[in-house]
């Protein structure tokens, strides 16, 4: 049957519209993943990052401006960190309370700083550091930009908070952060939580972009029992923030059992709320074996 000129030229165009759609349609119909990645890049929140799952944190018995990470010593601390950038990690987790600013840039030489997230943490309690001056929030960051080499600092944090009355006992301090951010000093500001009062506050609280906190399934090293803190995280994420999660491995606890460290690893992910993992591996062996256990864990629907 002969096709008028008219129908003709209609369905070319419908065929071509069709053939252009084509890769499109693939694309968004792209299937998700069966297992997760440890080093895929995800939303922090609504920071308009992207961070790699599974953060290098280096703040294993961190006080004073030195941790398990700082004793290694240069050579093998700069060296878990480049060979953790070259498994996939992308985010690294740093606070004056641990001292370890001045190793990150140079165990990264020669990669654009564009590529990895630096996230930090203010220490504004007495203790833990040499001196007993806390400056504000802008004079700490100046110091932290020196000492870390760079010219932004991707996620800056008030370091343990715990008070729930922590957004009027530190508002100052949170302004200055937030005019920091504003000058573009640094992409994001929040709080790594220490009990599950300031927690709750973080899901209400609009200046928080992101927040640290400790989950597991065992309740070690957290601001509460599991059953109470995961719908804590839930509101929280689903207000907009990020949500980076501490203590996966129960601040070693859990290294000598393989169950345990399974478990919290399945834990965590399948909570949908977390959205890093933050574990301060202390050798290219833990980097290897919390990823392994990460790719193991299936993806629900």
């Amino acid at each position: 049957m002969k096709l008028r000129r008219r129908e003709f030229l209609a369905q070319t165009a419908l065929g071509l519209g069709s053939a252009l759609l084509a890769p499109q349609l693939l694309a968004e119909t792209k299937p998700t993943p069966k297992f997760f990645d440890p080093y895929a890049r995800v939303p922090l929140g609504k920071t308009g990052m992207k961070v790699s799952r599974f953060c290098l944190g280096t703040g294993m018995r961190g006080g004073n401006r030195e941790s398990n990470h700082t004793r290694l010593g240069r050579v093998k601390f700069e060296g878990l960190i480049r060979e953790a950038h070259d498994r996939g990690v992308r985010m690294f987790d740093l606070a004056d309370l641990y001292g370890t600013h001045p190793y990150v840039i140079p165990a990264l030489k020669g990669i654009d700083r564009a590529q990895f997230q630096i996230a930090t943490k203010i220490w504004f309690r007495d203790g833990g550091l040499p001196e007993k001056e806390r400056p504000d929030a802008d004079v700490c960051v100046e110091r932290f930009l020196r000492e870390l080499n760079t010219d932004y600092i991707d996620l800056v944090l008030l370091h343990c908070v715990v008070s729930p009355k922590w957004p009027g006992e530190l508002r100052k301090q949170m302004d200055l952060l937030a005019k920091l951010k504003a000058k573009g000093v640094i992409r994001a500001h929040g709080v790594s939580c220490h009990s599950l009062e300031a927690l709750a506050v973080c899901a209400t609280e609009p200046w928080v972009d992101s927040v640290h906190t400790r989950i597991n399934p065992y309740g070690v090293k957290m601001d509460g029992p599991a059953d109470q803190v995961v719908p804590v995280l839930r509101k929280i994420h689903a207000a907009g923030k990020g949500v980076v999660g501490m203590k996966i491995i129960g601040e070693g606890e859990f290294r000598t059992s393989e169950e345990k460290r399974d478990a919290s690893v399945k834990f965590a992910l399948g909570l949908g709320c977390v959205d890093v993992l933050n574990v301060g591996c202390e050798s290219l062996a833990e980097v290897d074996d919390l990823a392994a256990r990460v790719k193991r864990v299936e993806r629900v629907a």
